[in-house]
């Protein structure tokens, strides 16, 4: 069993968003806010045991949690994408949860299945538009409704089963 700081995240926690798409369906991709991270460090360590500093006009985020043993600081790094509605605030968060990352924090995120949703077998329509001449697709916004209802993990902090709802009607199980 693997020891950590921060515990696995709830399915509660977890977001979903479409990673590609085509007239038959799509995948989703599992991640998590940055308010999750605020929220997970202030249970775990306290409010007032850490910190986040941003560099390199937020491109890089490090993340500090206080070591009462060692009376010191101890921070954590990563760099971040911007995104493609709120280009610097998206980049500021990005690098704060891919900090939050090399803590622990939603790490399990990474064990996910593949998943892929057949659209006609769910009621989900979708559409194709035309993007610098090539075809993109995209379910409807107003067919979907997605959460993940259910999260299982193994004794290594894997996921090992998840279960993910449209509309209150189970899209994808792994059992």
């Amino acid at each position: 069993m693997t020891t950590r700081m921060f515990r696995l995240l709830r399915a509660d926690e977890i977001e979903l968003r479409v990673g590609t798409c085509t007239d038959k369906g799509f995948t989703l991709l599992l991640y998590k806010d940055a308010r999750c991270d605020m929220n997970i460090l202030d249970e775990t360590v306290g409010a007032k045991n850490w910190k986040r500093e941003h560099t390199r006009d937020n491109k890089n985020c490090i993340v500090s949690i206080y070591d009462k043993e060692k009376g010191e600081w101890i921070g954590k790094e990563d760099t971040g994408s911007e995104s493609n509605t709120e280009a610097d605030k998206g980049l500021a968060s990005d690098s704060f949860k891919r900090a939050c990352v090399n803590w622990g924090i939603g790490r399990e995120l990474y064990t996910a299945p593949f998943i892929w949703i057949n659209a006609a077998e769910h009621g989900i329509n979708i559409d194709c538009r035309e993007y610098n001449g090539k075809k993109r697709y995209a379910p409807r916004a107003r067919d979907l409704d997605l959460k993940v209802a259910k999260i299982e993990y193994n004794d290594n902090g894997e996921i090992k089963n998840i279960a993910i709802y449209n509309k209150n009607k189970m899209v994808f199980c792994t059992r």
